[in-house]
């Protein structure tokens, strides 16, 4: 591990620790500590405050991943189905890895978390903003005995899942936005990205990654090109565990994965439908330059978009078009 990732494992708790303090327990030099503290300024995007002749903190605690504590929030029928779990400080993309690990033969059940990425996407490529040592950034590999086509209804499943554990979590208002967002006051809060591969009749293989904003500051977000929301704004959520999260998450992730296998997306339909939040309301749907504007009439069995054009209804799918509200005035 880098110097200045050691650092701020030490500066995590934001209490003030003395740059003697800090030498002594890494075995460098109180130079070698303040250039790591610069570095981590830098490389990481985090703001660590030197106090005159006491040393350095952090602006802000940081609750960075724990393997120990993640597998102990998670139960052992669903740890049994984890065949691997790897935490990174720093990679692009935690579901750019597992799909290269996928082309590699890795099974089904690999789990993959990060503190942050340099590389983090969301749909239709958009750019996913992952700073370090905040918000979740997870991915996880499955693999099925039939081919792709049959997974069309995958990410309502997920969203569903993801919806329902930040319900019990305490966050209300919690609604989800067709394929695969999730939203809190109609501001998104978190995405889901789903990579998939495979033989036209089987075997395929999904790769399901999920961005949660835990707690985003205003700089951080400023690349962000629509409204967004984090668990920090969430007035009377008691503050929540970020490797809890990440366990309930991965545990709720790899049952939808496992029930979709075995009963497809109909397991999932009420759930999704208590949470559309634009099921009857007109919305615009974005093909490329073309706008089809119409009323959210639900989905269909495949997980297919259906649209009400004056009576007539017209299917979209999810990797073709983009869903927004119709603007209003």
């Amino acid at each position: 591990m880098e110097t200045h990732l050691k650092v701020i494992r030490q500066l995590a708790d934001g209490e003030l620790h003395s740059g003697s303090e800090l030498a002594e327990r890494l075995g460098i030099s109180r130079a070698a500590v303040w250039k790591a503290v610069r570095k981590a300024g830098e490389v990481l995007g985090l703001m660590v405050r030197s106090v005159r002749a006491r040393g350095y903190r952090l602006s802000a605690p940081l609750e960075l991943l724990d393997r120990e504590r993640i597998l102990g929030e998670i139960s052992h029928e669903a740890q049994q189905r984890i065949e691997r779990l790897e935490i990174f400080d720093h990679i692009d993309s935690t579901n750019s890895h597992l799909m290269r690990k996928a082309r590699e033969g890795a099974p089904s059940g690999c789990l993959c978390l990060a503190e942050c990425q340099s590389a983090g996407r969301g749909r239709r490529g958009r750019t996913w903003v992952s700073p370090f040592g905040t918000n979740v950034y997870l991915s996880l590999l499955w693999r099925y005995p039939f081919g792709p086509g049959e997974l069309g209804g995958l990410s309502l499943a997920a969203g569903a899942a993801v919806a329902s554990v930040l319900e019990s979590e305490g966050v209300a208002e919690i609604a989800l936005k067709w394929p695969n967002d999730i939203l809190w006051r109609r501001r998104k809060l978190a995405g889901l990205l789903l990579e998939v591969s495979g033989e036209a009749q089987g075997p395929s293989l999904v790769v399901i990654g999920l961005g949660l904003n835990t707690r985003l500051a205003d700089p951080q977000a400023a690349g962000i090109d629509q409204p967004w929301a984090d668990l920090d704004a969430v007035p009377g959520l008691v503050e929540t565990s970020r490797n809890r999260l990440a366990a309930r998450f991965a545990e709720s992730l790899i049952g939808a994965m496992v029930r979709y296998a075995e009963e497809g997306l109909d397991a999932f339909l009420q759930e999704w439908e208590r949470y559309d939040l634009y099921r009857g309301e007109p919305v615009e749907i974005r093909l490329g330059d073309r706008t089809v504007m119409g009323v959210h009439a639900g989905v269909d069995g495949q997980g297919a978009l259906l649209l009400d054009r004056d009576g007539e209804i017209e299917v979209f799918h999810a990797g073709e078009v983009s869903l927004r509200p119709a603007q209003r005035g």
